[in-house]
């Protein structure tokens, strides 16, 4: 009986060490995930262009280059990129800093129409 108690201990013991080092393991691949690898057109970058850029950058607005729709915006990325880190864009307001950061992350992963 006393060598059964002694195998359970042990066996748990075990279980939980297993446990454990698995945690740690995922610990370190979370650690490892790219922010922006999340980062899509439609549900991230095409939001920010619509509340932001359309209002001039459309047919209706006038002002080049037309930005309503992917393939325009994925056209013109590098410039898009270039006018919002240097916050150049758009003119009388702001994008913050994640937005910002969403949109470089966007060019930078090859402008996707995800």
């Amino acid at each position: 009986m006393k060598s059964i108690q002694k195998f359970e201990n042990t066996f748990l013991l075990f279980l939980i060490l297993v446990a454990m080092s698995s945690c740690l393991s995922n610990v370190d691949e979370m650690e490892e995930i790219d922010p922006c690898a999340a980062i899509t057109f439609s549900m991230h970058v095409k939001p920010i262009i619509d509340n932001n850029c359309i209002s001039c950058h459309s047919l209706e607005g006038g002002q080049s280059p037309n930005l309503e729709t992917y393939n325009a915006v994925s056209a013109n990325a590098l410039r898009v990129k270039s006018e919002v880190v240097l916050r150049e864009m758009p003119i009388g307001g702001g994008l913050t800093n994640e937005e910002i950061a969403a949109i470089s992350c966007w060019v930078d992963a090859g402008a996707l129409n995800n």
